[in-house]
């Protein structure tokens, strides 16, 4: 994303990628607790298909509506104030309360903190402060926006240093190079699979993504703090945990590295990217 904003990659295609990045990581994180909860469950009382499906709409509805519900709140407060301060104090609230919310009565905390923080991003942040008056100040839209990118900055740095000390006495030749490669194709397999058929059902209609951002979406879909974050999150006597965090940590390691690196050469080579002249000019 940060590639994205550098090469001067605006509208439908960054929208695509910013927002899918955020879902993903939300729905990601439901999955997991939910595989967790079948794998832990006894075999005799197995989940069927009907109350696995109750429980992901519970899950994850339940928390869209609490982040949807605490971000507004928040947003109506803040737009009765003029202090930046306030504003941004506001917005962090929001999105701790809004997780913390969503814990507690059995829902999606990470879908909850999406949810709020699009809420306020767009009644607050983005829009008019004649709107019922909810947006923010124009000096506490600049602070908010600032405020959070370093948040975040700081947020994803802490989370890798953390893992890489986790992970430090975790023998990662024992996996093998092979079983290593197969993970990561697996892992772009799967992300082909998510990208290609959906923009083929999608290819008649005024929505259809062409091909060669088809092939970005793809490529650029990394994988990072979350998937080491959820991995690091298994109960310590899991039966094969080191196996998943080296997986998980292999596939990270590719992802941010070969992918990382080669993105901006997948941004020249499949003429997503406007020319340097161009974004100079701007």
């Amino acid at each position: 994303m940060a590639l994205l904003r550098e090469s001067g990659v605006t509208g439908r295609l960054r929208l695509l990628i910013e927002a899918e990045s955020l879902f993903n990581d939300g729905v990601a994180a439901v999955l997991f607790t939910l595989i967790l909860v079948w794998a832990a469950h006894d075999s005799g009382n197995a989940h069927t298909p009907l109350s696995a499906l109750t429980t992901f709409v519970v899950v994850a509805g339940g928390g869209l509506a609490a982040g949807f519900g605490v971000g507004l709140i928040a947003v109506m407060i803040a737009g009765a104030s003029d202090d930046h301060l306030v504003e941004t104090a506001l917005t962090a609230v929001a999105a701790f309360g809004s997780f913390l919310i969503a814990e507690h009565f059995g829902a999606s905390g990470v879908l909850a903190t999406v949810a709020a923080g699009m809420t306020m991003g767009n009644l607050g942040v983005l829009g008019p402060k004649e709107r019922f008056g909810l947006a923010l100040t124009a000096h506490g839209r600049v602070f908010v926006l600032e405020f959070w990118e370093f948040a975040a900055f700081l947020a994803n740095s802490l989370v890798f240093l953390l893992i890489g000390s986790a992970m430090a006495t975790i023998d990662f030749a024992r996996e093998g190079l092979a079983a290593l490669a197969l993970v990561i194709a697996l892992a772009l397999a799967g992300r082909a699979f998510a990208v290609y058929p959906v923009c083929l059902a999608f290819a008649r209609t005024r929505w259809a993504i062409p091909l060669n951002q088809q092939h970005l979406m793809w490529w650029g879909g990394l994988r990072g703090a979350l998937a080491l974050a959820l991995a690091l999150s298994l109960p310590a006597d899991m039966p094969r945990r080191d196996d998943i965090l080296i997986s998980a940590f292999a596939v990270v390691a590719f992802s941010v590295i070969a992918q990382g690196l080669t993105a901006p050469i997948a941004l020249r080579a499949l003429g997503v990217t406007r020319r340097k002249k161009a974004v100079d000019g701007q």
